[in-house]
């Protein structure tokens, strides 16, 4: 399915990868957002059900295995062209997950991937989606990741 200009819209995932470093993010390689921050996701493939495309993304984009926990949110990101035309449609089901193994390191469809506090994040170059996602939820997301710090 093409993703730009697409027929219909795009099933994505993304996840919040919760630690008690804080909050992964990853640099965009590629549109839409390219060179900005955002959770580490992408596409759904056919036939791969939305948790395991969660844990393939986040591996190929940062090097690190999750465990996924629960949904967080599902957003929609529809980009229309000068004359209307919708360029990008996303349907984006956010998750929450937290590390179980690997070595942080920003590959595939990431210029870059760094764990940063939700406050940091605000004040990052992020995606329009993220900025959203962090106003919506960002007291439960810092809730999660002051329950991961060590004691």
């Amino acid at each position: 399915m093409r993703r730009e200009y697409p027929v219909a819209p795009v099933v994505a995932v993304a996840a919040a990868v919760i630690s008690g470093k804080g909050l992964l993010l990853v640099r965009r390689a590629s549109e839409p957002g390219r060179g900005k921050w955002s959770l580490p996701g992408g596409v759904v493939r056919l036939g791969e059900r939305l948790r395991e495309a969660v844990v393939r993304e986040v591996l190929e984009e940062t090097g690190l295995l999750v465990e996924v926990l629960d949904v967080l949110d599902v957003v929609e990101v529809i980009r229309r062209d000068e004359e209307g035309r919708v360029r990008y449609h996303y349907v984006i089901v956010d998750y929450v997950a937290r590390p179980i193994s690997g070595q942080l390191r920003p590959a595939t469809d990431a210029l870059d991937a760094r764990w940063v506090g939700i406050d940091e994040a605000l004040s990052m170059d992020i995606t329009r989606p993220l900025r959203r996602l962090l106003e919506k939820h960002g007291d439960r997301l810092r809730e999660l990741v002051d329950l991961t710090q060590p004691s």
